[in-house]
């Protein structure tokens, strides 16, 4: 079954209440289908923020990012399993043990069965700060393909990556081995705190499989209008990936 322009369609609910959430989801509409909750919901509303979109009938990307020792990803998982998310984020730097035995968890499980995906590297960080802060003695490029073929070798479906990587990943994992990037800023959007950014229909044309934007929906005047604007970017990069 095709995915229409919207299906690859994210929106970050990076807002500080559930009312906040719920305005912005009703005021989208059946615009987009599908919404991240992160941290900053999750943590104080844990899972009746998913609930909010649940009852709607939306899809919940849960990005919490787990990073920790195996055994206590696996007691978070088998907690978030319940909650009837669609994908979850875990830290590829957690390490091949880590990401197995998250995989396991969703293999084992006899509920719904969401997808696990790797992250990769930061997109607020760059190459500097990997190599005169962290050690790491590889191009930027190098460690977001290592990492993401470390999470395909784990057994996991996807990682979330910057566009710049899609086509790199795509190439070395296969083209059915989903990306997810975030850092997507549409033209004319300033690109705040993120720096390896790149428009939505770049983003698609590179092969990306879900787009995920925050700040240029949810802080835009008339939202609506703002998510129709990167659904036709997003179809112009599905026309040129073709």
């Amino acid at each position: 079954m095709n995915k229409e322009a919207r299906d690859y369609l994210i929106v970050a609910l990076d807002v500080p209440t559930l009312e906040k959430a719920e305005k912005i989801v009703d005021e989208l509409g059946e615009l987009v289908k599908q919404y991240k909750i992160g941290l900053q919901l999750f943590t104080k509303f844990g899972s009746n923020a998913v609930r909010i979109l649940k009852d709607r009938g939306k899809r919940v990307f849960l990005d919490l990012k787990l990073h920790d020792i195996p055994n206590t990803v696996v007691g978070a998982l088998n907690a978030i399993i319940d909650m009837d998310v669609d994908m979850i984020t875990v830290h590829a730097l957690g390490g091949f043990e880590m990401m197995e035995s998250a995989q396991k968890v969703i293999w084992e499980s006899k509920l719904k069965k969401p997808l696990i995906l790797g992250v990769t590297v930061l997109t607020s960080l760059d190459e500097a700060f990997l190599q005169d802060f962290l050690g790491v003695d590889k191009s930027m490029r190098n460690q977001i393909l290592d990492l993401a073929m470390l999470a395909k070798s784990a057994g996991l479906g996807g990682v979330v990556a910057s566009p710049n990587e899609v086509s790199l990943i795509k190439k070395q994992c296969g083209k059915d081995f989903i990306v997810v990037t975030p850092g997507i800023r549409p033209k004319g959007v300033k690109s705040d705190d993120q720096r390896r950014i790149e428009t939505p229909e770049k983003a698609i044309a590179n092969g990306a499989d879900y787009l995920i934007v925050g700040r240029a929906i949810i802080k835009a005047e008339d939202k609506r209008k703002r998510a129709q604007l990167i659904i036709e970017e997003i179809d112009n990069g599905l026309h040129i990936s073709t």
